[in-house]
């Protein structure tokens, strides 16, 4: 073979055999929990912030819906705590809408207050559908999640969960729970 031709065909085969034996890149997992740290300007410390985000299976047409619904998993980290272990905060699920409040009568009457709530259905892993009530964020868009709540959802598969935006329409939404170790040992939840 002339050296001219050697030099034209030698590149081609080098090349159609680099792309033959790499390994197709691997998209990274969609259900994960996104661990972030967090600045609470108000007291001046970091607190750790997991997000989980899901999918609406029916949203209605007011609000924005241009991002997922997300839970959220607020903790004190290890090196802020007295144990040396991340401490629970709290927990919301952000709906990206305003949902509807109901006040609710108080076990025992002091006055005249009513405490605000959202009625809010979930179904753990395709099984019996279950009835809270949780209470509002303050932007009345998000909702705050009980730490019994956080315990059931970290040991389900799926999640669905509906709640009835302002106007009366029902909002469904779907996580698919990713591996709950970062967010049991960043938080200390068992405890």
């Amino acid at each position: 073979m002339k050296p001219a031709l050697l030099f034209l065909v030698l590149p081609l085969a080098l090349v159609s055999f680099g792309f033959s034996t790499t390994a197709p890149q691997q998209a990274p997992p969609a259900h994960v929990w996104r661990q972030s740290i967090k600045t609470d300007a108000a007291r001046g410390t970091a607190y750790d912030q997991y997000t989980l985000t899901g999918k609406f299976l029916k949203a209605p047409q007011r609000g924005d819906f241009s991002n997922r619904p997300a839970l959220v998993v607020d903790c004190n980290p290890p090196k802020e705590s007295r144990n040396g272990k991340g401490k629970f905060e709290g927990m919301s699920l952000l709906v990206g809408t305003s949902v509807k409040i109901h006040y609710v009568e108080p076990e025992e009457i002091h006055g005249t207050s009513y405490y605000p709530k959202v009625f809010v259905q979930y179904r753990r892993n395709d099984g019996k559908d279950e009835k809270e009530q949780w209470a509002p964020g303050s932007d009345k868009t998000s909702i705050s999640i009980p730490k019994d709540a956080l315990k059931k959802f970290l040991r389900a598969q799926t999640i669905d969960i509906t709640v009835i935006d302002e106007s009366g329409s029902p909002i469904v939404m779907k996580f698919d729970m990713a591996d709950p170790t970062l967010v049991e040992q960043g938080c200390n939840v068992d405890e």
